[in-house]
């Protein structure tokens, strides 16, 4: 293998630095004080030479001042009141154990949410109160209730009294229809199957001890009699 002129001073400069840096090494680091060498006394210049703190000296200072600034960091609360009057008297406070407080407390149960603290979303809905209970009331009686039906509507007033008062018909030979002959006070009234009386009343059948009217006005029929004194005679 051959080496080329730069590739040859590459490797001489290489090798002088690691030689220089080796006797660096063992000189600082590796090679203590030499206890041959003999110690040279001070040049007196007639100065005296300032006193110098050295790093064991000023250390205690900085440690102290150190952990003087970290206590006044730390947060120490104080459960006593600012004010005197607010304050406590230690030899009022009865020492006594109240074990009835502590049953109590440990009588409660203890119950953990449903909510996921993990899991962002909605919360869980309030639960529903309990449904009422309906109690069945037992009837002595199964049958069932007749239901009366409403009463009919009010039919029209009953029509007044006719007061006209029959006494009795007369026919005509050959003519087959009958006129019957009413009183009504002194007036005599005649009038035929068909014809109207006193423009209200109709006669709508003559017999031999009655005689049917219509009153026109109410649309009803009423039967009126012979008289007795015309039956008589």
């Amino acid at each position: 293998m051959t080496l080329t002129p730069e590739r040859k001073r590459l490797f001489i400069l290489l090798g002088i630095l690691v030689v220089a840096g080796g006797y660096s090494l063992y000189s600082n680091v590796l090679s203590g004080p030499s206890a041959a060498e003999p110690s040279r006394p001070a040049r007196s210049t007639g100065i005296a030479p300032a006193a110098v703190p050295t790093y064991a000296t000023a250390q205690p200072a900085r440690s102290r001042r150190t952990a003087a600034l970290r206590s006044s960091e730390e947060f120490r609360p104080s459960l006593k009141p600012k004010r005197a009057e607010d304050r406590v008297d230690p030899m009022t406070i009865d020492p006594t154990l109240r074990l009835d407080l502590l049953a109590k407390v440990q009588a409660v149960e203890m119950q953990g949410g449903s909510r996921n603290l993990f899991q962002l979303s909605a919360p869980p809905p309030p639960p529903l109160p309990p449904e009422p209970k309906v109690k069945l009331v037992k009837t002595a009686s199964t049958q069932p209730v007749p239901i009366t039906p409403p009463p009919p509507p009010p039919g029209p007033p009953p029509a007044p009294p006719i007061t006209l008062k029959y006494y009795g018909y007369s026919s005509a030979r050959g003519d087959n229809r009958k006129h019957a002959f009413f009183l009504d006070g002194d007036d005599i009234l005649v009038g035929a199957e068909g014809d109207l009386v006193k423009k209200r009343y109709r006669v709508v059948r003559i017999g031999v001890n009655s005689v049917v009217m219509e009153d026109t006005q109410f649309k009803q029929e009423q039967t009126l009699p012979l008289l007795e004194e015309a039956a008589a005679g």
